[in-house]
């Protein structure tokens, strides 16, 4: 049989399925994806409203991401970058906070800040270098602890856990707790220190725009929904049955497999809230925070202080909200509005878009690196992959993606 002529599907053509893919075509195979919405993507997509570019919740890349770095063409992406720090607001004045070493823009707000005391600057140093110095392998073998016990074991204050890294943290964990493992907490961090966290110019989509472009001998199939997966089987939630000799389930698959369905995934979900400004009150492309208990807002940013590929004109808000304390639509976005108001003197001209992101975050313990390709398989014909087997990141979405790929091409090579 040629190679081509396998018949290997691919449900979800998110990341993982796109990158999962892509690797089977390296290796001379032609999968077919079933999407079950008309776009690629999955959680990782951009809609076009209004003459801006409005992500599906307020995503960013971190370059440093070593899949990212394998599988992305950063130049066509026209990656825009954040400056590495942060404004954060108290009683209504700013405080620019960040690495002066990588911005030198930053230097004296962050030296001469009192929100942080002095100690703590020191601290941010060490951590830097201790991260900087230490492997990822290294750091997803530590064992896990809450990112709170570990900023407490180093040695922060409490001032500083709570004027920057609980809410910075918050708005990347969708937590307010800071209950995240430590595991994910020194990654991240690590990411955020030897690159830079951006956005394409087109919006976050460019990204799965971007690897289902490269696909040559792939088939997607849009608008195709699977109601189950069984070994040599696919049925359609249309009633339609395929035939398959490898299916790699690329998307949340406990709703799919019959015997998954006592083992139920847990989400963590968020608000993006979009307003059209007039004008910025954070020059530059700086995310906003609000240190305040009870506060909804967790942090904001300006999508328009980065170079976008559509603009209509005005200034572009985004507004994450963590915790909605029951609040949403309308409601919400009001009470929302009135916080801007009131902690950052922002005016906004009107609201363009409420997002509600149920499953924006898979929430994880024991979280891991990457998985071998021996790990992904379920049963005889059956795959899994998705940042849902082992971190909330790009960067495990599509390392999830490369090693199902691998694990099908080994079960063929046999």
């Amino acid at each position: 049989m040629q190679k081509q002529e396998h018949k290997i599907y691919l449900i979800g053509a998110g990341v993982s399925g796109l990158v999962a893919a892509q690797t089977l075509e390296k290796h001379g195979f032609s999968p077919t994806i079933l999407e079950a919405t008309d776009s690629v993507g999955g959680r990782v997509k951009t809609d076009l409203i209004e003459g801006y570019q409005l992500d599906h919740g307020f995503q960013v890349l971190l370059t440093s991401y070593p899949a990212a770095n394998k599988f992305l063409d950063y130049e066509a992406l026209d990656l825009q970058n954040f400056l590495p720090g942060a404004a954060i607001f108290k009683e209504g004045k700013e405080n620019q906070i960040g690495d002066p070493l990588r911005d030198f823009s930053l230097l004296f707000p962050t030296v001469f800040s009192s929100l942080i005391p002095l100690t703590d600057k020191i601290k941010i140093l060490q951590l830097n270098l201790k991260l900087k110095n230490k492997e990822i392998s290294e750091i997803f073998a530590e064992k896990e602890k809450t990112t709170l016990q570990y900023l407490k074991d180093f040695g922060f204050s409490d001032q500083v856990i709570s004027q920057f890294f609980k809410p910075f943290f918050s708005g990347i964990f969708l937590e307010t707790k800071l209950e995240t493992s430590s595991r994910m907490f020194e990654f991240v961090y690590k990411m955020f220190g030897t690159g830079n966290a951006a956005l394409p110019k087109a919006g976050i989509q460019a990204i799965p725009n971007q690897l289902a472009e490269k696909l040559k001998t792939t088939k997607i199939l849009f608008n195709s929904k699977v109601n189950s997966v069984k070994d040599g089987e696919i049925t359609l939630e249309n009633g339609d049955m395929l035939e398959s000799d490898f299916t790699i389930i690329a998307t949340d698959s406990n709703s799919l497999l019959s015997n998954l369905n006592n083992e139920k995934l847990k989400w963590k979900s968020c608000f993006t809230i979009y307003f059209e400004t007039e004008k910025r009150v954070i020059a530059k492309p700086l995310i906003g925070l609000l240190p305040k208990e009870n506060a909804l807002i967790n942090n904001i940013f300006y999508h328009t202080s980065l170079k976008t590929s559509i603009n209509a004109g005005k200034e572009l808000l985004s507004v994450t909200v963590v915790n909605n304390q029951n609040l949403n639509g309308d409601e919400l976005a009001q009470k929302v509005k009135s916080e801007l108001k009131e902690h950052f003197t922002i005016e906004v001209i009107r609201l363009i878009k409420v997002y509600e992101i149920p499953k924006a975050l898979p929430d994880l313990k024991n979280i891991k690196y990457s998985l071998t390709p021996a790990e992904t398989r379920y049963s005889e014909n059956i795959f899994l992959a998705g940042d849902t087997l082992i971190n909330g990141s790009l960067n495990a979405a599509m390392l999830s993606g490369e090693s199902a790929a691998l694990a099908v091409i080994e079960a063929l090579n046999k």
